[in-house]
């Protein structure tokens, strides 16, 4: 299919519906909240909460190194536990804004405070790794000190957590079901963390699997082992596996087009362009007025960016923070994929419709699933009006797919060339860099 064709075609649809709805939208959590108070005084038995915890975890960074920690319990006696666990297949069931948060919130966050060196013999840091490391929901009996406080914490890298309580004692009624590769990464006290989160991916965990058992202290030199703050450790590993794929695709042949793929979920529209040539990255980020991280209505668009040549990163991402590592993972998936590098520009595009952070996993996933068909997570039926499945648009070259990809950004050319440098390069006639 031809780039203009393909890119008209994927112009925002029922934007103005879509931003009615978003206003609505962002009162009806308050209306759920009280929901989750009367639901938890129903199912608190004294003062413990028993049921079906998710294989879910949260680490605080609050007064880190001596940080509140907990498993994660819904509120709701019949809830299914696994569907409360943030992943993959939450982009794939088009989950919305609303849907992840009325889950999430949902959940009761047992915790209690705890040095990160994971003081040994603490038996609730052992049964938190336990429902970390397992593949199925858990059943936990949880001793609660108080009555819980009813509250919802947003972020941008994480995803949302409701109501919490201190956590005097728990006890697992089962015995957890934990893949044989996390067994053996836990019980090797002589591998570097990196190492080991990279061998749970090859051995086919997702990153949320990964991210789970990292942030409660499992993998690592036995010595070295720490908790790691749940914010912290999503980013980590995103970082790990994408700089574990990089090493994979250095190797590989060079991508010999120009391809342009879409997609867009959550008010969130993202553009990523593949050219020929090694292995470089940037990610550009619009955010509109009145969007989450630009509450200005009657602003512009707050633009953001980072990027990294053939050897990767060295220093920490601070403008685009977890998105850039999240979106970098996506595009590096694909090309491991193919057994192909390429250069590779995303550009995303934050509208109004995106009324609550919901954690940056949506990012990844929009990424991901931008390579496997025009339409995202609704599977297109006619591909002689929608291109070729997987294959987006082919372009002549570098720059005529990122000029006219321009054309449908809510930013001038002049604003993308001054925040992004492969773009300027283009513009300068730069040619490879």
């Amino acid at each position: 299919m031809d780039l203009g064709d393909y890119v008209r075609e994927l112009e925002p649809t029922e934007e103005r519906r879509k931003r009615e709805l978003a206003r609505k939208k962002s009162y009806e959590i308050l209306d759920h909240m009280e929901d989750v108070e009367n639901e938890f005084s129903e199912v608190v038995q004294g003062d413990s909460l028993y049921g079906s915890t998710a294989p879910s975890v949260f680490v605080g960074r609050s007064n880190y190194p001596r940080v509140n920690t907990g498993v994660l319990q819904p509120v709701a006696s019949e809830a299914d536990a696994s569907d409360h666990a943030t992943s993959s297949d939450w982009y794939g069931r088009g989950l919305e804004i609303d849907d992840v948060l009325s889950r999430r919130t949902s959940l009761l966050n047992s915790r209690r405070k705890a040095e990160v060196t994971r003081p040994k013999g603490e038996r609730f840091l052992e049964i938190q790794q336990e429902v970390a490391a397992a593949s199925e929901p858990v059943d936990v009996e949880v001793q609660l000190d108080g009555s819980p406080d009813i509250d919802v914490s947003l972020d941008a890298l994480r995803t949302p957590t409701g109501p919490n309580a201190r956590a005097v004692d728990a006890d697992l009624a089962e015995n957890p079901s934990v893949p044989r590769a996390v067994e053996k990464a836990l019980g090797d006290g002589d591998w570097k963390a990196a190492d080991a989160a990279g061998y749970l991916y090859e051995k086919g965990l997702d990153v949320y699997d990964v991210q789970r058992v990292f942030s409660t202290g499992g993998l690592g030199v036995e010595d070295d082992r720490r908790l790691v703050p749940t914010r912290w450790s999503i980013t980590a590993v995103d970082d790990i596996i994408g700089k574990h794929l990089h090493q994979e695709i250095q190797t590989n042949p060079e991508l010999g087009e120009t391809r342009v793929y879409y997609n867009e979920y959550m008010g969130n529209r993202v553009w990523v362009v593949l050219g020929a040539g090694r292995w470089e990255f940037e990610l550009v980020e619009m955010k509109a007025p009145g969007s989450v991280w630009n509450p200005r209505p009657d602003g512009e668009y707050y633009m953001a960016s980072a990027s990294e040549g053939y050897g990767g990163r060295t220093q920490y991402v601070d403008e685009t923070s977890g998105a850039y590592y999240a979106s970098r993972l996506g595009v590096l998936e694909h090309l491991d994929d193919i057994g192909r590098q390429a250069k590779a520009l995303v550009l995303r595009a934050v509208g109004e419709e995106y009324w609550a952070p919901v954690g940056v996993w949506h990012v990844r996933e929009v990424v991901r699933n931008a390579f496997d068909g025009p339409l995202g997570w609704e599977e297109a039926s006619d591909t002689d009006d929608t291109g070729e499945a997987g294959r987006g648009a082919e372009a002549e070259s570098f720059h005529d797919a990122v000029d006219e990809v321009a054309d449908y950004l809510p930013v001038s050319r002049e604003r993308l060339r001054q925040k992004s440098t492969m773009y300027n390069a283009v513009q300068s006639g730069l040619g490879d860099f």
